[in-house]
C-alpha cells in the first residue's frame, strides 16, 4: 500500500484555505450575533426604564444603566 505523505507546502494551502473559509462564513455570523445582543439588550434598557419612567434621571441610569 502506498504511503500518502503530508508536505509542508499542503499544510501551508490547507491552513490559508481553512483561514479565508472561516473568515467568510465567521464574519456574518459574528455580526448577527452582535446586532441579536445589541438588540436585546436595548430591549431590556428600555423596559427597565418605561418600569422607573417616573424617577430622576440619575436614579434611573444607576438602575438601569446608559442607553448605549
Amino acid at each position: 500500500m502506498k504511503e500518502n505523505r503530508i508536505t509542508r507546502k499542503h499544510l501551508v494551502s490547507s491552513l490559508l484555505t481553512g483561514l479565508l473559509l472561516g473568515a467568510i462564513a465567521g464574519t456574518p455570523i459574528g455580526w448577527f450575533t452582535h446586532r441579536a445582543y445589541a438588540e436585546q439588550r436595548l430591549a431590556k434598557n428600555l423596559i427597565c426604564r418605561e418600569q422607573h419612567r417616573n424617577e430622576p434621571e440619575a436614579v434611573v441610569q444607576s438602575i438601569c444603566g446608559s442607553r448605549f
